[in-house]
């Protein structure tokens, strides 16, 4: 906790926008507590100008209405009120949820004073009378405060649970793969829920995370849950955090992932394996976007993204009984299946080039060449674990030093020449294919993921 002392202002200071602030006052919320309507006049005139929202309350009584109407970021409260003390009155909402940094302004400064707003969790304490640059500082440091510890979880969150494992982009450029570029391209700025479907090592992670950064949330988190790999009695504090009724000093209120993630986008991986008890609270967040933290009578609204992915048959889990049908239908709104890497092929050279550029610099080897001859026995292969399994192949790779044998026979290990040419691999590409089909070009197409129209013209090309 900071304590402030009056210091001069600069002519003119009082007109200055908040850009001297810092960037996070502009987007912040403000309620000034205070039953002096001078000093409410003065902190909400010198506010206004720099913040997104600031409301005032002449007494306690108004601040509680306030919270539970609305979010705030920063409670600026008097502690001399009639009736009850701001620390009193502090205590008291922690009890039933105060979701916001708290700074103490006050004229009589005493050790027995900051003591109690410590314990109480005020995060700042400003002494009468002070300057409007003053209060401003206090309200900016507040809100870099929260920012930082935002930051610091969700890391800790993320290197906890290897979620960085599912960063990167979609790439390919096989009509399949261009097909949900544009659907992506098409409902990025709206809100709507949307549900990745498809086999395991199919990308939906990737895809999710490409659908963020196109949209407006970009430079906002982008938060995954895994479901499956949360425990079923601690998902529900994962998610929507907690209170408790202590008041020791220590920090009483412990903020879910829903609630750090508030501005950008939460992503559920393997939603099928979320309890049930979990899918009913889950699904009051999705149509209210608001959410009760365990144990606290105060809801917090959100604005929030929701994404979600499985790799499982959801409406076959519906008539089981092990997925709610509402919620089913509530996040089935649009419904974007990732193909297997079989069903994309010609997307393998990127693939594998990508991931060789990546893991070798990853690991300090030097990358290995990619030969014709390892290149159509990757095209042949049908890759049950899809895009993961080559990624580990690429990986294994690396360390070994060459590649498995049944991707390499010993001429083509010998062989030091990587293909330089992206329409000598596209030929080669699609000619083994074909030949893997026995020439039906039809069923290379749908091996390809494109057209049989595509086949006939690039075969007359080649005079094949």
């Amino acid at each position: 906790m900071a304590v402030t002392r009056k210091i001069d202002m600069p002519p003119g200071a009082a007109g200055q926008s908040g850009a001297e602030f810092g960037p996070g006052l502009a987007s912040s919320s403000i309620l000034v507590v205070d039953d002096e309507p001078g000093m409410r006049n003065f902190l909400v005139k010198i506010l206004t100008p720099r913040c997104k929202k600031v409301e005032q309350a002449a007494n306690v009584e108004e601040a509680s209405r306030a919270l539970d109407r609305s979010h705030f970021d920063i409670v600026i409260l008097d502690n001399v009120m009639p009736g009850k003390s701001g620390l009193e009155w502090l205590h008291e909402q922690r009890k039933v949820g105060f979701f916001a940094d708290a700074i103490l302004i006050t004229a009589f400064a005493d050790l027995e004073t900051a003591i109690q707003a410590l314990r109480a969790g005020a995060a700042d304490f400003v002494l009468k009378p002070f300057r409007s640059n003053q209060i401003l500082n206090a309200v900016a440091r507040s809100i870099d405060r929260q920012h930082l510890r935002r930051e610091n979880y969700l890391l800790k969150y993320e290197l906890s649970a290897d979620a960085t494992a599912g960063r990167g982009r979609l790439l390919g450029r096989s009509q399949v793969i261009s097909d949900i570029r544009t659907m992506l391209e098409r409902v990025a700025s709206a809100p709507t829920p949307v549900l990745f479907t498809g086999d395991s090592g199919t990308g939906k992670e990737i895809a999710a995370r490409t659908l963020h950064a196109m949209s407006d949330r970009a430079d906002k988190p982008f938060v995954p849950v895994n479901c499956a790999a949360v425990s079923p009695d601690a998902i529900a504090n994962e998610l929507f955090g907690s209170i408790s009724g202590g008041f020791d000093g220590n920090d009483d209120r412990r903020d879910g992932l829903l609630f750090h993630a508030r501005g950008g986008t939460l992503f559920f991986d393997e939603i099928r394996e979320m309890p049930l008890s979990v899918q009913a609270t889950l699904l009051r967040v999705i149509e209210e976007m608001r959410i009760r933290p365990i144990g606290s009578a105060r809801e917090v609204p959100l604005n929030l993204r929701l994404m979600f992915a499985t790799n499982a048959d959801l409406e076959e889990a519906v008539k089981e009984g092990h997925f709610r049908k509402d919620l089913f239908h509530r996040i089935n709104v649009l419904n974007i299946r990732m193909p297997r890497l079989a069903e994309r092929k010609e997307d393998i050279f990127d693939l594998a080039s990508m991931f060789m550029k990546k893991l070798s610099h990853e690991l300090g080897v030097p990358p290995l060449p990619l030969p014709e001859g390892v290149l159509i026995k990757m095209a042949c292969y049908d890759w049950p674990g899809n895009v993961r399994e080559l990624r580990n192949l690429i990986e294994r790779s690396l360390i070994l030093g060459e590649y498995p044998p049944e991707f390499c026979d010993a001429n083509e290990c010998e062989s030091p020449e990587a293909v330089d040419s992206l329409q000598a691999v596209e030929r080669r590409h699609i000619l083994a294919v074909l030949e893997a089909c026995n020439g039906n070009r039809a069923e290379a197409a749908r091996r390809l993921g494109v057209s049989r129209k595509t086949i006939d013209r690039k075969c007359a090309m080649w005079n094949v």
